[in-house]
This record gives structure tokens, sequence and C-alpha cells, in this order.
């Protein structure tokens, strides 16, 4: 394996380590439900990505030529199923009235000043 390929790898590892690192530290230290929310499925997809990534860059070069198609499959259902559960638990989350979901807060702008007409 070339040297600059092991670089890369190496690279994307660490990458995807700190991108998983700060969406826990992210899921620990927010706030609210709602921001807690962002830490996960941000942070961590991107992170596992990375990690999955350089898990078929490694064995697309020690076995044959093409790239490994676990990985790729892994990585769609990933980058589909997690924005899909995070929108079901907010509005779950939003559906319980769990504090800090305030519809009334989340529907109208904070600066808007218009009086409902008589």
């Amino acid at each position: 394996m070339s040297p600059l390929r092991e670089t890369l790898i190496a690279a994307l590892i660490v990458l995807g380590a700190l991108f998983v690192l700060l969406g826990s530290i992210g899921l620990a230290r927010l706030p609210d439900f709602l921001t807690r929310l962002h830490g996960p499925t941000k942070a961590t997809t991107v992170g596992v990505g990375a990690i999955l990534l350089a898990s078929a860059i490694f064995f697309s070069g020690s076995e044959s030529s093409a790239i490994s198609l676990h990985e790729l499959a892994i990585l769609l259902f990933l980058f589909i199923t997690a924005p899909v559960t995070a929108h079901l638990l907010a509005k779950a989350a939003l559906h319980r009235q769990l504090p800090g979901t305030d519809v009334a807060d989340a529907e109208t702008p904070a600066n808007d000043k218009r009086e409902a007409p008589d």
C-alpha cells in the first residue's frame, strides 16, 4: 500500500473520530432536547461516514481494485435513516410537549410586531 493511501486512510479515521467525539460532547452539553438532536445526527453521521470511507479505501486496495460496496451501502443507509430518525424524535417531542419545545414560540418569529386584525 502506498504511503499516500495510508496517510489518507489515517486522516479520514482521525477526522471521523473527532466528529464522533464532538457529536458525543454535543449530546451531553447542549441544554434541551431539540438542540441535543443536532449532535448525534449531524456530527456523528459525518464522523461515521469518514470512518466508513477510510474502510472502503483500505479494503479496495488490499483485495481488488474495486471499491467495497458494503461500506457504501452502510453509508447510504446511515445518510438516509439518521435525518429521518431525528425528525421523528423532534415530532414526538413536540407532540408530548417536552420542556423547550413550545410550538407557539417555534411558529412565530421573536421580532414579529404585527397586531391581530380587529
